[in-house]
């Protein structure tokens, strides 16, 4: 293998793990939103702040995610072209 090979082959391993994180982050996120809307109407009232900012952190994790697939995709190209 050459350098380059070697570079693009860590690179694609990364972004796998990296994909793997946003994974992980979507699905805490997701359960965390059903754990709250199962939740009794003075506990949603009190968590209502902290449920924004899970909505959004989940948002952006997504977005996050299909850039990174993105990237994944065209090393994959790369490594296996």
């Amino acid at each position: 293998m050459t350098q380059r090979e070697d570079i693009l082959k860590a690179a694609l391993d990364a972004r796998v793990q990296e994909v793997m994180h946003y994974q992980i982050n979507i699905d805490n996120y997701t359960l965390a939103l059903d754990r709250i809307d199962g939740m009794g109407d003075r506990d949603q009232q009190e968590l209502a702040g902290f449920r924004d900012q899970l909505e959004t952190l989940l948002a952006s994790e997504k977005l996050e995610q299909k850039k990174a697939r993105v990237m994944l995709d065209v090393l994959r190209a790369q490594v296996e072209g």
